[in-house]
C-alpha cells in the first residue's frame, strides 16, 4: 500500500510517499481503508521532533481519518467490514491507504457525514467539546471568544458553542474565513489582524468582557486575552508555539483563570462523554465538519506548510 513515511525528523521534505506492506488486524484490532486523513498543526510539530511525544522512526504520520472497515480481528464485536467509520487514534498512521487501529479507536460515522468529513471529526470536535464543556464549564448565556475561528477546531467550537446557547465572537484574518465563521453561527466576527479589534470585541459585549476565550496561539495573544475577560472569566489554552509574558494583575482584577490541556491527556470517562456528544451532534446535524482543502497523499509536504499559514479555512485533508 502507499503511505507517507518519515525516516528522520525535520522539515516537510522528510515526508516521503512509499510503498509499504498492508497490515493485518490482530485480535481486538480493525483495519480501515482510509478515504481521507486529517492534517493538524501538531502533525508538523511531531514531524519536526519538537512535540512532547516522539514516535519511533520510521513512522507514518496521521492520527485521524475517515474511511470504511476493511477487516476485523478476533474479539471485535461492534464493527464489521463495510462499516463507515472515523478513526480517532490508530496504531500505524492515517497518512496511508490503510490504517490499523484498536476497536476502541474506531467509531461509527452517521450517514449524513461524508467519509472526507470524517477525517475532521476527532481532533477538531474532541478539542472543542472538551474545551467548552469540560474545561471551561461554559453555560448558556455566556459569551465565548474564539480566536482563529475559521480553522478546523475553531469552526467546531463555533458550532458547539451555538448549540450550547452561548454568544459567539469569532476572529479570522481573511474575508473568506470571516464569512465562514459567520455562516456557521457566530454573532460577531472580527479581523484579528487589524489594530483595534480588541476594542471591537469589548464593544460587542457592552464593555463587560467575555466569559471564555479559546486560545489557539497563546504565545501571541494570551496577554491581550486577559484584558478582555469578564469577571471570573477563563482563558482555555489549546495551542501555543512559544513562550509568553503576562501581567498577573490582569487576572487578579477580574478573578480570572488560565486553563490548558492536550486532547491526549483526557481521562477515559471524559473521552466517553466527548465521543457521545460528538456522535449526537453529527447525527442530528448540529455538528458539520467543514473541509476547506483536499490534497492528494503525495502532497503531504504542501499540506504541512499550509496548515500553519494564516487565513485558515476549515480542515485540510489528504486523499490516498
Amino acid at each position: 500500500m502507499k503511505a507517507i513515511v518519515v525516516h528522520e525528523f525535520g522539515g516537510p521534505e522528510v515526508l516521503h510517499l512509499e510503498e509499504i506492506p498492508k497490515p493485518s488486524p490482530a485480535a481486538g484490532q480493525v483495519l480501515v481503508r482510509i478515504s481521507a486523513a486529517g492534517v493538524n498543526p501538531y502533525d508538523t510539530y511531531t514531524r519536526n521532533g519538537v512535540y512532547a511525544i516522539k514516535p519511533s522512526l520510521p513512522y507514518t504520520p496521521g492520527t485521524e481519518g475517515g474511511g470504511v472497515v476493511e477487516a476485523v480481528g478476533e474479539d471485535v464485536g461492534n464493527l464489521k467490514p463495510g462499516d463507515r467509520v472515523y478513526v480517532s487514534k490508530n496504531l500505524t498512521g492515517a497518512y496511508a491507504e490503510y490504517a490499523l487501529a484498536l476497536e476502541s479507536q474506531v467509531h461509527p460515522l452517521p450517514a449524513k457525514i461524508t467519509l472526507t468529513q470524517g477525517a475532521g471529526v476527532w481532533i477538531a470536535y474532541g478539542t472543542a467539546y472538551h474545551a467548552l464543556q469540560q474545561c471551561a464549564g461554559a453555560h448558556a448565556g455566556e459569551t465565548v471568544l474564539i480566536h482563529g475561528a475559521s480553522g478546523g477546531v475553531g469552526i467546531a467550537a463555533v458550532q458547539i458553542a451555538r448549540a450550547m446557547g452561548l454568544v459567539v465572537i469569532g476572529t479570522a484574518s481573511s474575508e473568506k474565513g470571516r464569512e465562514l465563521v459567520k455562516r456557521e453561527g457566530a454573532q460577531h466576527v472580527f479581523d484579528h489582524s487589524k489594530v483595534g479589534h480588541q476594542e471591537q470585541i469589548l464593544e460587542a459585549t457592552n464593555g463587560r468582557g467575555v466569559n471564555v476565550v479559546l486560545e489557539f496561539l497563546a504565545n501571541v495573544n494570551l496577554g491581550q486575552d486577559l484584558k478582555l475577560l469578564a469577571s471570573q472569566g477563563r482563558v482555555i489554552v489549546i495551542g501555543s508555539r512559544g513562550d509568553v509574558s503576562i501581567s498577573p494583575r490582569d487576572l487578579m482584577a477580574r478573578r480570572g483563570s488560565i486553563r490548558a490541556f492536550t486532547l491526549w491527556d483526557i481521562t477515559e470517562i471524559e473521552e466517553r462523554e466527548v465521543l457521545a456528544g460528538i456522535f449526537a451532534g453529527l447525527e442530528n446535524g448540529t455538528l458539520r465538519p467543514v473541509v476547506g482543502k483536499e490534497l492528494p497523499l503525495a502532497e503531504a509536504a504542501r499540506a504541512h506548510k499550509e496548515v500553519l499559514e494564516p487565513g485558515a479555512f476549515g480542515k485540510i485533508v489528504l486523499l490516498p
